[in-house]
């Protein structure tokens, strides 16, 4: 009997292992749901999670920019106002400038007898007293090109020695003395309430004998692009203003303050030479460019450059420039014979000038306010110049209020 039971006992053991042993492992992942998994043999795979609907918020329209400091004093501005702000007097009379600053012109250039004999005390005190007698605050500008053109560092009282040329500086100490040169000068004529230097030279000469040779980098324009990038880079980081001159490239012409000069190279060496200087100082921040007065043949055989809409139509389209641009002084004889010396100031505003530099800034004025008051310049146009010659004062850090 013991011995029955106990074979009873072992053949129910086997039967209950047999059965757990033929049971379907579970899944040892649950689904990511929290549903039960598929069976194994199902061919479908598990589904994926379901999303809400698409939430996502609409972007928030970016409103227009408002007016800024510029429109607001254009807003504000007679005629009158307008035609002297597009006005740089060239002349160091006293009379001239201090009436040229109460009078509201755009800037006035100062030569080297404004600064003869004077000491940086001196000379602060003049250019504080302009700009506190200007309605609007001034360009206060100088030639400090280095070499045979300075007007500040030709005082010892100023500086000891003159600002050497741009080669010089190159071949003495290479691009690091040719930056900390824009420096110092940049700084020193900062100091002395100068904000813009009508520098750098852009010129490209064909060799030494040409007039412009002297003032410039060196007949390489590759060469020169590079000094000019350098040069308005360092003069924007110091806040002064740059002016890159004179477009569309002086070449092998003569001087125009004596005379008419014409330039008959074709327009190939203008672009694959002469404006590549132009071009790297507009990529670098360049805040105005100076037109020459040479008689540009391939562009424009009938004008000066700087009475020609062709020419500053390159500059503006297919170069690209969006600052300031000035003329050349329109006193200048290139002009005076051009013109039998009758007053060029609305021919310039009309080629598309926004600053008119000249020394009869009363007649010029007067000339722009007529043009505008008959139709002959639009007040589109002048508008535009005005707010320009205002956004580049903003620039230098000026209240133009």
């Amino acid at each position: 009997m013991k011995r029955m039971t106990a074979v009873l006992l072992l053949l129910a053991a086997l039967f209950l292992l047999g059965s757990c042993m033929g049971r379907e492992k579970p899944s040892e992942t649950p689904a990511a749901t929290g549903d039960a998994a598929p069976p194994a043999s199902s061919p479908t795979a598990a589904p994926e999670p379901e999303t809400g609907p698409d939430i996502t918020p609409e972007p928030i329209p970016t409103p227009p920019p408002g007016p800024d400091a510029a429109d607001l004093r254009l807003a504000r501005m007679s005629r009158e106002e307008k035609a002297y702000q597009m006005i740089m007097l060239c002349s160091s009379a006293s009379g001239d400038v201090w009436r040229a600053a109460s009078m509201g012109v755009g800037g006035i250039c100062l030569y080297a007898n404004a600064f003869t004999g004077m000491n940086s005390y001196n000379v602060r005190t003049l250019t504080d007293g302009l700009q506190a007698s200007s309605p609007i605050p001034l360009l206060l500008a100088v030639d400090e090109e280095g070499g045979t053109v300075c007007r500040v560092s030709l005082n010892p009282l100023l500086r000891n020695t003159p600002f050497l040329d741009p080669r010089t500086l190159y071949e003495t100490g290479g691009w690091q003395l040719v930056e900390s040169d824009t420096e110092e000068k940049s700084y020193l004529l900062l100091s002395l309430g100068l904000n813009v230097n009508l520098a750098p030279v852009a010129d490209v000469p064909l060799d030494r004998s040409n007039y412009i040779y002297p003032r410039c980098f060196g007949t390489d324009a590759g060469e020169t692009a590079e000094y000019i990038s350098r040069v308005v880079g360092v003069m924007k980081r110091c806040g002064v203003g740059s002016t890159l001159k004179h477009f569309p490239g002086y070449g092998g012409s003569a001087d125009t303050h004596t005379g008419m000069a014409y330039d008959e190279r074709p327009l190939s060496a203008f672009t694959e030479g002469d404006f590549l200087p132009f071009i790297a100082g507009i990529e670098a921040g360049a805040d105005a460019v100076l037109v020459s007065h040479n008689v540009v043949e391939c562009m424009d055989g009938d004008y000066p450059a700087s009475l020609s809409p062709e020419v500053h139509r390159i500059l503006r389209e297919d170069l690209g420039f969006q600052g300031v641009i000035l003329c050349d002084d329109l006193h200048m004889s290139a002009i005076g014979q051009f013109t039998g010396w009758e007053n060029a100031a609305v021919q310039a505003a009309l080629a598309g000038n926004d600053l008119i530099c000249c020394s009869d800034f009363e007649e010029s004025a007067r000339a722009l306010l007529a043009a505008m008051e008959d139709g002959r310049l639009s007040e589109e146009q002048v508008d535009a110049s005005v707010l320009r010659i205002l956004r580049w004062k903003l620039a230098l850090g000026l209240d133009i209020g």
